[in-house]
């Protein structure tokens, strides 16, 4: 089964810029739809952008359209969410997960990284 770890998370001020990446190992990078979701706490864990496996497809979140962007490497078996004009709104754990689908739930994920935190002051 595919292992996941994110790096880039920090701190930033609203209004900066942060891009997480995501490196996949132990399985068919390729055959993997990827998502990224967060977390802030006391709520559930929400979608934020996914990409399908060939990368045809994306979704993103409503609040996030327009200012973050999921791509993805297969070569280098790397998904990333570049995040502009962030938000206090968007501090959160942010987690990348690996699925056979870009699926809305989380529970049809097969695997998770073990979050990176993203925190934006106001």
């Amino acid at each position: 089964q595919v292992q996941l770890v994110e790096s880039g998370g920090g701190l930033v001020q609203a209004g900066g810029s942060l891009r997480l990446s995501c490196v996949a190992s132990g399985g068919t990078f390729s055959s993997y739809a990827m998502a990224w979701f967060r977390q802030a706490p006391g709520k559930e864990r929400v979608r934020v952008a996914a990409m399908s496996l060939n990368s045809n497809t994306v979704y993103y979140l409503d609040s996030v359209k327009g200012r973050f962007t999921i791509s993805r490497d297969n070569a280098k078996n790397t998904v990333f969410l570049q995040m502009n004009s962030l938000k206090p709104e968007d501090t959160a754990v942010y987690y990348c997960a690996a699925g056979p689908a870009a699926y809305y739930s989380a529970t049809y994920y097969e695997a998770w990284g073990q979050g990176t935190q993203v925190t934006v002051s106001s």
